[in-house]
């Protein structure tokens, strides 16, 4: 077939030894973006260049064989195509998480937003001309150290392992649930959808839904909402009613937060910025319902960086509300939910497919 490719022996790169490293796969049809790529991985400690190919079908043949821990995949390239080859590579190499870097992330929102729901884990715009900076570099290699922290099993499987005890669960509310305010961030499109696929419909609830991503997204993020789910899924505006069985989806440049009216709970839009720097962020969302529903709301936290949705989660527990939140197992990155566990404020650790059960237990009355 003759591949345009490098590839690197175990443990090669600065610093490695012992086969230890991140072994990331970038996989585009440009030697400009492959080689930029290629030079900045082969130059940091603790990553490993797997490979370096120009076409998803040479891709997939080396997937093969060849163990890839995080894969950099654009999606517009002869041939398949990286959308295309996106189901064949998770199914070739079911534990690598793939950061797709594409021009398609500032003007294919659809097909980004495809690819998320398809189980890509993150997405990173491909870099303009002489914009492959120090800050653009830097980026980069936070999202594959975070992914490729720890490999990803999209099987429902325990959280924890032997040498890892279980945080502390805390005892979930007794009231029934009014509504469900739902957090995420990397990874979190594909767990949105195990989640709601499973969830009945029907649960006579507003549903709530901050998904961090940026504005030019959430037409396309709402539209892949409504079809998992079945239900109504709009873009948040300021004074709105909440109505049950409706999903409300922060608008990309702002918090999601609920105020109390005489005529009933309405959407606020909160501009303002977040202690997480995120926009929109899952503080002010759950901090909102610790005042207006208190021991009635239900927070869920869903895979994601770092700790958005920590602070807001105290003070909704604080208030007597429930949190549940996704299992390390199964989280792209267990940053976001791991950090609610590990404060002890979590009711249930569980994948979202079992999640979607406690959820509609809550909201049936019957406890989370």
């Amino acid at each position: 077939m003759g591949f345009t490719s490098t590839i690197g022996r175990p443990g090669e790169g600065p610093g490695l030894g012992h086969g230890r490293g991140i072994r990331v796969m970038v996989v585009d049809d440009s030697l400009i973006v492959r080689s930029a790529f290629s030079r900045l991985i082969e130059q940091e400690e603790a990553l490993v260049l797997s490979a370096a190919v120009s076409t998803a079908e040479d891709a997939l043949q080396l997937l093969a064989s060849e163990k890839v821990d995080v894969i950099l995949l654009d999606l517009e390239m002869p041939g398949m195509g990286g959308l295309g080859a996106l189901p064949k590579m998770i199914e070739r190499a079911s534990e690598a998480k793939i950061l797709v870097v594409s021009s398609f992330t500032a003007d294919g929102a659809e097909a980004t937003v495809e690819a998320l729901a398809l189980g890509a884990a993150d997405t990173l715009q491909k870099p303009a001309s002489g914009g492959f900076d120090q800050p653009y570099r830097e980026k980069l290699v936070a999202k594959i150290r975070a992914l490729g922290r720890k490999p990803l099993r999209r099987e429902a499987k325990a959280a924890t392992t032997p040498e890892t005890p279980p945080p502390v669960l805390r005892q979930a509310s007794r009231h029934r649930a009014q509504i469900v305010a739902i957090g995420a961030s990397t990874g979190g499109i594909h767990a949105l959808g195990q989640l709601f696929s499973t969830l009945p419909r029907g649960l006579g609830v507003p549903i709530l839904v901050t998904q961090h991503l940026p504005v030019s997204f959430i037409d396309a993020f709402r539209q892949q909402l409504a079809e998992f789910s079945g239900l109504d899924a709009i873009r948040a505006e300021d004074g709105q009613r909440l109505e049950p069985d409706r999903i409300y989806v922060a608008p990309g440049d702002a918090h999601l937060v609920v105020a109390e009216r005489p005529s009933g709970h309405v959407i606020k839009l909160d501009r303002r910025p977040a202690p997480s720097g995120c926009m929109p962020s899952v503080d002010p969302m759950f901090a909102s319902l610790a005042m207006t529903h208190g021991p009635a709301a239900l927070g869920v936290v869903l895979t994601g960086m770092g700790r958005d949705g920590t602070d807001g989660a105290i003070e909704l527990a604080d208030a007597g509300g429930t949190l549940l939140v996704q299992n390390e197992a199964s989280s792209a990155v267990w940053g976001m939910p791991g950090s609610i566990a590990r404060a002890g404020l979590a009711s249930a650790i569980l994948h979202p497919f079992d999640l979607a059960a406690r959820v509609a237990a809550a909201t049936a009355g019957r406890g989370a």
